[in-house]
């Protein structure tokens, strides 16, 4: 799905969070980032990627490591998915798809055998120079933490 590979510059993106604040990338510069795309709130693979993440946040946190989720969903209902889960970071409301288009991670998607537009759920890591270290195509949902520690151990 997306063409961004690993040494790539990463896109540039302006974003509404969940406190409708806008964030850019360029808040993150001298930072890394895991930005992860998601197909939406509250739904079981969302949920589990979503627990993973806040589950595994303080030892990310300890490598420096900033977590941004960007899905579809509006600012409210990334509220709710907040507080519900008490998720330690912020998510972007992406209701246009600019950032998702931008990462090449919104496209054609099949369902029993049905097409349709959709996210790919599909992770960046990106370093402190803005540079794409590490793309994960194949997220393992219920220990996604555990996959970017493990696949960026490696780097």
């Amino acid at each position: 799905m997306t063409q961004l590979k690993e040494g790539d510059a990463a896109p540039d993106f302006t974003g509404t969070l969940s406190t409708g604040e806008t964030v850019s990338l360029s808040d993150y510069a001298g930072k890394k980032l895991v930005l992860y795309f998601y197909p939406k709130d509250n739904t079981p693979g969302c949920t589990a990627e979503a627990c993973s993440l806040r589950d595994g946040y303080a030892e990310l946190r300890n490598l420096n490591y900033e977590i941004l989720g960007v899905s579809p969903d509006p600012v409210a209902k990334h509220q709710k998915f907040i507080n519900k889960y008490e998720l330690p970071f912020e998510l972007i409301a992406d209701e246009d798809h600019a950032v998702m288009n931008a990462y090449g991670v919104w496209g054609p998607k099949k369902f029993m055998g049905r097409t349709y537009d959709g996210v790919h759920r599909i992770t960046f890591v990106i370093d402190e120079q803005g540079t794409i270290a590490k793309v994960i195509t194949k997220v393992k949902t219920k220990d996604h933490a555990g996959q970017i520690l493990d696949v960026m151990a490696g780097v």
